[in-house]
C-alpha cells in the first residue's frame, strides 16, 4: 500500500515555461506572440524560446512544422502500430517548440539516473546469483522467482564486466520545479534514441537563429556524441574470451518491426553490421555472422530482440528470430549480449514498485528520484483500494508497454472502468495503480496557436566498465491532444528536441 494520493498529486499541472502559471492564454496572435504584459513571468531556462515565439507569425511556425515533416519524410523515420488493420507505418508527429532543462536541473536528474541504474544493475546481479534482497523481505520471493521475465538460464551466471544493463531508457515526469517522478525503468530493449538524435539535427537547420540565441545565452549541450559514447560502452564490455579490438553487430527482429528504423540508423551511426538472426550461426560456442568474405567472429551483440526469441534451443523453439546456440556462446565467454540475458524482470511495473527500497538496499542512500506512489492489485488491501477508487487512478498490466494494457480512469467512460475493473479482479496480480500524477506541460504548437501540452521525459543512460554516462537531453514525449496524459506515439503522442542549456547559477 502506498500513502495517500493527495500527498503527490498537485492540482494543477507545473507549466515548465511559467511555473504554476497562469498559462497564457488566447488565439495565435495573443500573450506568446507578442502580448507581453499579460505574460506571468518567464523561467530563466525558457527565456530565448519565449522571445523566439513571440517574435515568429503563426504563419512561419507553421511552415517550419512542415518543412520538420518532409525531413522526417524523406528520410524515412517512421513506425509501425501494432494491431493496426492497415499495417501501415506512420510518421511520428514532431513539435517545432523545443523543451528545455536548465543545466542545474539536468545535474541533479543526472546524478539520479546514474543512482538509478547502479540500483538495477546490483539488483540484477544479486536476483541471479547470492539473492540477499529477496532473503532480506526487500523484494517478495515469489514475485521475482515466479515473473515470466525471470531468466532461469543466466541464475548463477555473471556478464562481461559485472554490467547487466549497458543501454537503459528512464521514463520520467516532471510535478514542480525540481521535482522528476521516475515512471518506468526500460532495461531490456529501450527505444526512442534515434528521434532524440533526429529531432536535433532538424531543429539545427530549421531554426539556426534561435540556436544562435540559446548559444550567447550560455549554450545548448550537444546529443550528437551519443553514438560514439555508445560505441565506447559496447567496446569496454567484450568478453573474457576476446583478444584485440572486439567486433559488434546490432540484431534486429527485421523490416516488419515498429523500430526498424532506428536498427538501422544506430548499425549505421556506429559503424556496424546490421544482422538478422538467419545471418548469424554459432559455431564451437563462439558466434559468427555470414559476410561476402566469409564468416567473421562476433564479440558483442546489442540485441533489439526479446529473450523469449534470442535461441530457440533455450526459449521459443518456433522462434527464427534468434539463433541456436547463443545462450552457450554466451555462457561460455564468448559473447556479451546488451542488454544482458535476464534484465526484463527489471521493467516488470510490479518489481518498479519496490525500487525505492532497491535503492537504499544496494546504495546505501536515500532514492535522489521519486517512484510514483503504487498500489499493487497482488495485495487485497490495495486490490480493494484500486477498485473502489479506479475512476481516480491509472491502472497498468504489469508487464505492459506502449500506453497499452492500462487505463487512464479519469479520461475513460463508465463502461471503460467497468470492463477494467473486471479484468483487474480476475488477474489482480497481472496489476498496478497509480495516482494521476500532473504531468508538466510545455508550450507546443497546435492547430489553434501555442498551447501546454503534457510531456514525458526518457534519458538513455549508458553504462560500461568505467561507470555510467548520459548524453545531455533525451527523448521528450508529449500528448498532442487537448488534456491527454498519454504521450505514446502509438496513442496519438508526438516528440521534442530536448535542450540542456546552460544559464546562470541558481536561474531555472
Amino acid at each position: 500500500m502506498c500513502a495517500l494520493q493527495g500527498e503527490y498529486v498537485t492540482s494543477r499541472a507545473f507549466d515548465e515555461t511559467y511555473g504554476f502559471g497562469p498559462y497564457p492564454t488566447g488565439d495565435g496572435a495573443g500573450p506568446l506572440f507578442g502580448d507581453g504584459s499579460q505574460s506571468p513571468e518567464v523561467r530563466q531556462a525558457y527565456a530565448d524560446v519565449d522571445r523566439w515565439l513571440r517574435a515568429s507569425p503563426p504563419e512561419l511556425l507553421e511552415t517550419r512544422r512542415r518543412q520538420a515533416e518532409l525531413f522526417f519524410r524523406r528520410i524515412g523515420i517512421t513506425f509501425a502500430v501494432y494491431g493496426d488493420p492497415d499495417a501501415s507505418e506512420r510518421l511520428i508527429p514532431f513539435d517545432i517548440v523545443p523543451r528545455v532543462i536548465s543545466g542545474g536541473e539536468w545535474g541533479r536528474l543526472e546524478e539520479g539516473l546514474k543512482q538509478r541504474v547502479q540500483a538495477l544493475n546490483m539488483f540484477l546481479a544479486d536476483v541471479y546469483g547470492p539473492r540477499e534482497c529477496l532473503k532480506a523481505g526487500i523484494v517478495p520471493e515469489e514475485l521475482v522467482l515466479l515473473n515470466p521475465q525471470y531468466c532461469l538460464p543466466q541464475v548463477g551466471r555473471r556478464p562481461a564486466k559485472d554490467v547487466w544493463v549497458q543501454i537503459a531508457g528512464i521514463d520520467l515526469v516532471r510535478t514542480g520545479p525540481d521535482e522528476f517522478f521516475v515512471l518506468e525503468d526500460n532495461a531490456r530493449t529501450p527505444s526512442g534514441v534515434s528521434y532524440m538524435l533526429e529531432n536535433r539535427e532538424v531543429m539545427l537547420r530549421l531554426v539556426p537563429e534561435l540556436i544562435h540565441s540559446v548559444s550567447m545565452s550560455g549554450g545548448l549541450r550537444p546529443v550528437e556524441t551519443y553514438p560514439e559514447t555508445l560505441l565506447e560502452t559496447l567496446t569496454s564490455v567484450a568478453p573474457v574470451n576476446c583478444s584485440g579490438e572486439p567486433s559488434l553487430a546490432l540484431l534486429t527482429p527485421g523490416i516488419h518491426n515498429s523500430a526498424y528504423y532506428e536498427h538501422s540508423f544506430l548499425a549505421d551511426k556506429l559503424g556496424v553490421e546490421l544482422v538478422e538472426g538467419s545471418d548469424l550461426f554459432v559455431h564451437s560456442d563462439v558466434l559468427y555472422m555470414r559476410t561476402t568474405e566469409g564468416p567473421k567472429r562476433v564479440d558483442v551483440l546489442y540485441r533489439r530482440v526479446d529473450d523469449d526469441y534470442i535461441d530457440p534451443l533455450q526459449f521459443r523453439p518456433d522462434s527464427v528470430l534468434g539463433v541456436p546456440g547463443l545462450v552457450k556462446s554466451v555462457h561460455a565467454g564468448n559473447l556479451t549480449l546488451a542488454n544482458a540475458l535476464g534484465t526484463g524482470i527489471s521493467d516488470d511495473k510490479a518489481i518498479y514498485s519496490y525500487m525505492p527500497e532497491i535503492v537504499k538496499f544496494f546504495t546505501g542512500r536515500e532514492p535522489l528520484l521519486h517512484n510514483v506512489p503504487t498500489w499493487r492489485c497482488r495485495e487485497p488491501d490495495s486490490l480493494k483500494y484500486v477498485l473502489d477508487n479506479i475512476a481516480e487512478l491509472v491502472v497498468k498490466e504489469t508487464d505492459g508497454s506502449g500506453g497499452y494494457g492500462m487505463l487512464v480512469g479519469p479520461h475513460a467512460t463508465a463502461a471503460q472502468r467497468e470492463e477494467f475493473a473486471a479484468r483487474v479482479k480476475a488477474n489482480p496480480q497481472h496489476y498496478i495503480a497509480q495516482p494521476t500524477l500532473a504531468l508538466s506541460t510545455c508550450p507546443t504548437l497546435t492547430a489553434s496557436g501555442v498551447a501546454p501540452r503534457h510531456v514525458d521525459l526518457r534519458p538513455f543512460v549508458l553504462t560500461g566498465a568505467n561507470g555510467s554516462q548520459i548524453v545531455p537531453g533525451g527523448l521528450t514525449r508529449v500528448a498532442l491532444k487537448e488534456g491527454s496524459l498519454v504521450v505514446n506515439s502509438s496513442q496519438g503522442g508526438g516528440t521534442k528536441d530536448t535542450w540542456v542549456v546552460d544559464i546562470p547559477e541558481g536561474d531555472v
